[in-house]
């Protein structure tokens, strides 16, 4: 990446959406988590459960205030650092942020105070509703946040005025229910949930070793067990859902990930193991599962994966027939906010799927109808991705969710003998696993936006011509800044979050009224799993 205006643009929103990150997927995972504790709580009447709710209500509380800090700033950018990407596609991009913003996030953040604040104030069933609504809040800002982000992998249901030179919705059905948004939704709140599980499994087993909070860490364990146990497989199911989308909509994505240059005959393999080499565009050492990549990009035996080479070829071919559309959108602008002319409209509608393709060639002259061969070859070459950062980066992905499937599994195993606490070593393993999904998460994500370059809109508008019209000084000011901020705060959240961790559950009031009266209260350091 180079380090002008268009990389550090770049480097600082990844930059903040990538420590965000961090925060986001627990948040969503734990929010679910607490309502499955309430909810047996409030069935049962066993305090231990609403001490369980509380104990890890208070570290999604830590992990929801620093979150919410972290995230505010990127709607922020849009305007700061990608100003005419804001022009050009803010009346489809900003709907769903500003949908976030009214319906998701302020009802989340009120129902996060109730939820803290009213546990002596609300019966136990409307604490739960509470809880419950909560839960769904978080998910449904995830929601909106991903239909924006699909739209910019997959734009669909909208169309440039080319008058105004913006985007224009022309069918917000389409734009709500894409595809693609829908998939990367439900993939990122399982990430979510699989996060949250490991992340309450590895805290419970550090428990259980240190022989504290022994009722609290078993049954934390087995909600955990269970949970992640189902959360870890629908990542995987769920993901193989996006792959198929990526082979659908974003054919250099699929390839690059694959370091597939060449179409391979149908169905094509799998590439467990290489070593991508973009300079001599080809894969050394690749070791195949043959059909594997057929099955998962196409779910057939008979339809081909486009190779990159080819794909290169198809993207020179649409930056030439581009032209056409630019050339007639001179003209229509040249007509002010005139009538436009029938023909010169129709000239335009019938090249303009590939405009996109034709801006890539302002990365090398203001006007791309003046373009050389050399400048259109290297334009179309600008569609692939650094391809050995997204082979790795999916790889680690993958096998960490298959490890995820593993340890869960083997837990919900002992948790259904009773046997949680039988195997130190397996303990120990839980806990030094907790960080495991956080990579896992960073890597999807990584896969998700940087495969999508050189597109800002994928197909639509390239990160050269999104990038507002600032100095690289600015911009790296600005970068060093907001790193420096978001280091601070992450160090804050793991020290009180750690702080949190080894005090433990505290009890209130009610918590010793209820362990006093409840004919199911038990010792805390011996009771045994319900």
């Amino acid at each position: 990446m180079d380090l002008d205006i268009v990389g550090l643009s770049r480097l600082q929103f990844a930059a903040t959406a990538m420590y965000h990150f961090l925060f986001v997927p627990l948040t969503i995972g734990l929010a679910i988590m607490l309502a499955i504790m309430e909810t047996v709580y409030v069935m049962t009447k066993r305090p231990i459960w609403r001490q369980m709710t509380k104990f890890w209500g208070t570290l999604f509380g830590i992990n929801f205030a620093i979150g919410v800090a972290t995230g505010i700033v990127m709607e922020f950018q849009f305007g700061m650092n990608w100003s005419y990407y804001s022009h050009y596609v803010g009346d489809i991009f900003g709907a769903p942020l500003a949908i976030e913003g009214l319906m998701a996030f302020f009802l989340e953040a009120t129902l996060v105070g109730l939820f803290f604040f009213g546990w002596e104030r609300l019966s136990k069933v409307k604490h739960l509703i509470v809880t419950w609504a909560m839960a769904l809040g978080t998910n449904f800002s995830a929601l909106w946040i991903l239909i924006a982000n699909g739209w910019m992998q997959n734009p669909v249901g909208a169309a440039l005025n080319p008058q105004t030179m913006r985007m224009e919705v022309t069918s917000f059905a389409e734009v709500l229910f894409n595809p693609v948004g829908q998939a990367k939704f439900v993939h990122t709140v399982s990430a979510g949930y699989t996060m949250a599980a490991m992340f309450v499994l590895g805290i419970s087993a550090w428990y259980l070793l240190k022989g504290r909070h022994i009722d609290l860490a078993r049954r934390s364990m087995t909600v955990a067990a269970s949970f992640g146990l189902a959360s870890a497989l629908s990542v995987v199911v769920l993901g193989d859902e996006s792959g198929y989308l990526s082979g659908e909509h974003q054919s250099m994505k699929l390839a690059a990930i694959e370091a597939m240059w060449e179409t391979e005959p149908a169905p094509a393999s799998f590439t467990a193991f290489g070593l991508p080499n973009q300079a001599e565009r080809r894969t050394d050492y690749a070791v195949h599962v043959p059909w594997a990549m057929g099955l998962i990009g196409t779910r057939s035996l008979t339809t081909e994966i486009p190779g990159i080479n080819d794909l290169v070829k198809q993207a020179e071919g649409r930056i030439r027939n581009g032209m056409q559309a630019y050339d007639a959108l001179e003209e229509i602008r040249s007509h002010g906010h005139g009538e436009i002319p029938a023909e010169l409209r129709a000239r335009f509608d019938a090249h303009s799927k590939d405009l996109g393709h034709t801006l890539l060639l302002k990365a090398y002259l203001d006007d791309p109808r003046q373009a050389t061969e050399e400048q259109i070859a290297a334009a179309a070459w600008d569609t692939v991705p650094q391809v050995a950062p997204l082979f790795w980066t999916f790889r680690i992905m993958v096998g960490l969710g298959m490890y995820f499937i593993l340890l869960t599994a083997v837990f919900f195993w002992l948790s259904a003998r009773h046997q949680l606490d039988r195997h130190r070593w397996l303990l120990k393993l839980a806990v030094w696993s907790i960080p495991l999904p956080w990579i896992a998460a960073e890597c999807g994500w990584f896969v998700a936006e940087f495969g999508r370059q050189p597109w800002a809109i994928d197909g639509v508008l390239p990160v050269a011509v999104a990038v507002s019209n600032l100095s690289a000084s600015t911009v790296l000011i600005s970068l060093l800044g907001f790193v420096a901020l978001y280091t601070v705060l992450l160090v804050v959240e793991m020290k009180v979050m750690l702080k949190a961790i080894r005090k433990g559950p505290v009890l209130d009031a009610q918590d010793k009224r209820e362990l006093k009266t409840s004919p199911y209260a038990l010792p805390q350091q011996t009771a045994a799993q319900p």
